[in-house]
């Protein structure tokens, strides 16, 4: 069978985190360190944060109503995320600095993965499931 990635000449890009609803934010934080395994890697903000490997997090939500979008964030080098970023606004599609600012075309905004801060841009695809590319070769600050 044929290598895709190599046919594709397609670009490393990682799943840094994914977000889930949950009804209940202890009860579903407990099921998931002690009844999965996965490890505990502490709160932020809103999120409570799990360790499915060293490099991908799932990331526990109580705020939105559990069948909501969905939340995708894509790691990837400071020249893929620009030049993704590019292909958003090319594309015409709204896009936001924060996960429940997705279409105030701001961007990119600070934010956080599982390899610490970064810069962070939102958007939806076409279901209204929350992409979120990110690099954690930020850029400077003025």
């Amino acid at each position: 069978m044929k290598n895709i990635a190599r046919s594709l000449d397609l670009v490393p890009i990682g799943l840094d985190h994914t977000i889930l609803e949950v009804h209940d934010l202890a009860e579903s934080l407990s099921f998931y360190r002690d009844v999965v395994g996965l490890e505990h890697k502490g709160k932020d903000g809103p999120f409570e944060g799990l360790l499915i490997t060293p490099d991908l997090a799932l990331e526990l939500y109580d705020e939105w109503p559990v069948g909501g979008p969905r939340h995708l964030a894509f790691a990837m080098d400071r020249a893929t995320f620009e030049a993704t970023f590019e292909r958003v606004r090319n594309a015409g599609i709204a896009y936001g600095d924060g996960p429940s600012q997705t279409e105030n075309m701001k961007g990119p905004g600070p934010s956080s993965g599982v390899h610490g801060s970064t810069d962070s841009v939102y958007f939806k695809d076409p279901n209204g499931h929350i992409l979120e590319i990110l690099t954690y070769d930020r850029f400077p600050r003025t």
